[in-house]
């Protein structure tokens, strides 16, 4: 090929459609688990995370509910993945071995949220929220019903493979995926450029600026115990029974149970099985769906 301006933008461009293909055929999961949030300069504010606004009678003037004091942020990272291109296999209309490697950028561009979002869950155990527990914890304060301060619990301890259970029903998810910019395939192509001057190599790479937090940890359980039908309805029942502050029911019901490879089979078992190991009606079956992440593994 010759190589000038006009067949580089040309071959860029070829470029870009691989990676848009490969993009919109990989498959992705974060935003089941994760509310997406714009972000319009280095880091956010989420001082609102903190009310969960209910109704009342309307007796006398409005009551304002006014946002609790929350100074947790997220701020935005850099992420890059960059590739360099021969000139010689350019001149040699040699492009083509370059399809796989941008096929597997747009694939790693559409799932990279993935990687953050699901590290972010398994690091809910040692990682603050809002609240300045751990975001998942036995001890999260609430105000109860005569305005003392009481604790409840998204953890249901041990030692083993942990498990999720989540509500994903709500506007706000349990974590936040937040995106300054969005992932972006750029390329150099100037013939003058030192890469090309000194090394005869061409760039090209994409980059992102985004990051991942906590949202509403009401919205989710999580547990170390072995994962069966009764650690299972137990996770149910706790998320089922927490309260807001003044003593009022959150309404809240797992209906997603997000599990790593090594815990498929059970999962499925507890959730989609007619019938119990025994024989006997499974009482669970239909009361969440399962998510296998790859990324819990």
């Amino acid at each position: 090929m010759l190589i000038n301006r006009e067949n580089l933008a040309d071959m860029f461009r070829g470029f870009n459609i691989v990676f848009q293909d490969a993009w919109a055929q990989a498959q992705s999961q974060y935003a089941m688990v994760s509310t997406e949030m714009p972000s319009s300069t280095s880091e956010e504010h989420y001082g609102w995370l903190g009310t969960m606004p209910r109704f009342r009678e309307w007796v006398g003037d409005r009551v304002l509910q006014s946002l609790k004091a929350s100074d947790f942020t997220i701020k935005n990272k850099s992420f890059e993945m960059s590739i360099e291109l021969d000139r010689d296999d350019i001149e040699d209309d040699k492009v083509g071995l370059y399809k796989p490697m941008l096929q597997q950028m747009g694939s790693e561009a559409k799932t990279h949220p993935d990687e953050l979002v699901f590290a972010a869950m398994l690091a809910g155990f040692s990682t603050l929220c809002y609240d300045g527990q751990y975001f998942f914890d036995t001890d999260h304060p609430v105000e109860l019903a005569d305005g003392t301060t009481g604790t409840w619990s998204n953890y249901g301890g041990g030692g083993g493979t942990p498990w999720f259970l989540l509500d994903v029903r709500r506007p706000i998810k349990p974590i936040i995926f937040q995106k300054r910019r969005d992932y972006t395939p750029t390329a150099m192509t100037d013939t003058n450029d030192e890469g090309v001057f000194m090394r005869k190599k061409y760039r090209y790479g994409v980059d992102a600026r985004v990051n991942v937090g906590y949202g509403l940890p009401h919205l989710a359980y999580a547990s170390k115990q072995t994962l069966d039908a009764t650690a299972y309805a137990a996770a149910r029942a706790s998320m089922g029974s927490l309260k807001g502050d003044k003593g009022k029911p959150l309404a809240i019901s797992g209906n997603l149970l997000v599990v790593p490879p090594s815990l498929e089979k059970v999962a499925l078992e507890i959730v989609k099985a007619d019938r119990n190991a025994n024989g006997s009606t499974n009482v669970l079956a239909g009361t969440s769906t399962v998510m296998v992440s790859p990324w819990l593994a």
